[in-house]
């Protein structure tokens, strides 16, 4: 259990912290970054969640939860090392649990026939606030992985992968399910 009596350290006073594996790193190292990205999209879904109720408002406070498992398996990495803890892990239930609300959120939407502008409803415009959010974070957990270093789990990066697409459908479901979405009008204003 985490319990905190006590918010500053002034330990990150000269551009340091510690991984959750007691590792000091810079602040700028991007396995930092990966999860600070992370805490950035569930930010965004806080202001979402004033805008959401009922389904909805559930299944934002639940992937809010989620993205601090993902947060706490990114500032755990894997180094072959025993800890004296079980580290905290994303995994495929929660990867799938995604994958099966896109799909049933979907299902009662019409296709595209253009790109979408984000904005409609204001529940809607902060979900895709939040998606841009993901997908940056997504880049930075896809660079970490990529470092020979810095492993990354594959159902972290699904899980951040799916995330955006679920952040996406959401907002069309905000809107009315895709009724009051914005198209894209191209050269519409040349």
């Amino acid at each position: 259990m985490v319990k905190l009596d006590k918010i500053y350290t002034r330990t990150g006073d000269k551009g340091q912290t510690r991984l959750a594996t007691g590792e000091p790193v810079d602040k700028w190292h991007p396995r930092v970054a990966s999860y600070g990205s992370v805490d950035e999209v569930n930010a965004a879904l806080g202001v979402a969640a004033l805008h959401a109720e009922g389904d909805m408002l559930k299944a934002i406070r639940r992937i809010q939860n989620d993205l601090f498992d993902l947060g706490a398996d990114l500032a755990t990495p894997e180094r072959g090392r025993g800890l004296e803890w079980t580290p905290l892990r994303i995994i495929e239930s929660q990867v799938t649990r995604l994958e099966k609300e896109i799909d049933a959120m979907n299902a009662n939407i019409a296709p595209l026939d253009s790109f979408i502008l984000p904005g409609g409803t204001p529940l809607a415009a902060q979900l895709h606030v939040a998606r841009t959010l993901c997908r940056t974070a997504e880049r930075n957990v896809a660079q970490l992985n990529a470092m020979d270093d810095e492993p990354v789990s594959a159902e972290a990066l699904a899980f951040i992968n799916r995330l955006s697409d679920w952040l996406f459908v959401a907002g069309r479901v905000a809107n009315d399910n895709g009724a009051d979405d914005i198209k894209w009008v191209p050269g519409a204003n040349r």
